[in-house]
């Protein structure tokens, strides 16, 4: 039995070219005193924003590039979304794995684009779908040889405005065999809000974190940033840079107790 869940976090999208290097940092130094695996997050860029000005990005080589220094300075692992086949190949040259946005959960091109890269591949639970078919899903990614797979738990429409997230959506994901994390800080977005940008309940991450690591999961999927309020893409729905420490201490209480 592993010691620890793992944990993918960092800022949503690369903002600059310097701040998610210093994010990642104080990530790093955090989770190897409490010894979790740790894999740093963030989107080159942002293809799916609800209105046409939204931030999506500095320009996708320039992102990448940060990501890769990350990765190469730290010694850590990294993942970022991918939206196209295209991407697939270009992203598999600069990270460890490959994240499978949840709207795009079904669509097979990009899934076996991704397997044949050879990385790791993330793949997000649609909010529109249920857990047991997130099987087919992985099945298109072992199809090119690949299994190196993860599968993750984002929450589910509940209405126009809200999520919901189904705690059985984590076991029932694991009787796949694949690792299982649960995306505690979109599972908390408020989407389709009238001003064209998704709103956020940051303040029940702790409770859904707590539910996610009791119930089973493997790991834990958070953005974090040092000023959520000044984060340029789902900053509504972020963790504080300075809170991570003391929640991620409670989250290994609970999964040592297990």
């Amino acid at each position: 039995m592993r010691e620890s869940f793992f944990l993918i976090a960092g800022p949503c999208v690369i903002e600059d070219t310097e701040s998610p290097l210093r994010i990642a940092e104080k990530i790093l130094k955090i989770t190897a005193d409490l010894e979790i695996p740790f894999i740093f997050k963030a989107s080159y860029k942002k293809a799916n924003r609800s209105r046409l000005d939204s931030f999506t990005g500095i320009g996708d080589e320039k992102a990448l590039s940060v990501i890769e220094k990350i990765g190469e300075t730290l010694g850590v692992k990294t993942i970022t979304d991918i939206h196209s086949e295209m991407e697939a190949r270009m992203a598999a040259d600069v990270v460890d794995f490959l994240q499978i946005p949840a709207f795009l959960c079904r669509q097979t091109e990009l899934l076996v684009a991704a397997g044949k890269t050879g990385r790791g591949v993330n793949i997000k639970k649609g909010q529109f779908i249920a857990p047991d078919q997130m099987r087919f899903a992985a099945e298109k990614v072992a199809s090119t040889g690949n299994n190196n797979i993860m599968l993750t738990e984002r929450g589910s429409f509940f209405g126009y405005g809200d999520l919901v997230v189904d705690m059985r959506s984590i076991p029932v994901m694991k009787s796949f065999n694949y690792p299982v994390a649960l995306d505690v800080t979109h599972s908390l977005q408020q989407p389709n809000s009238s001003k064209g940008v998704s709103g956020g309940l940051p303040k029940f991450i702790e409770t859904i974190a707590k539910a996610g690591v009791a119930v089973g999961a493997d790991g834990i999927f958070l953005e974090t940033h040092p000023s959520p309020q000044n984060a340029l893409s789902d900053g509504a729905n972020m963790l504080p840079l300075d809170e991570l420490e003391p929640l991620l201490v409670k989250l290994k209480r609970i999964y040592s107790s297990l």
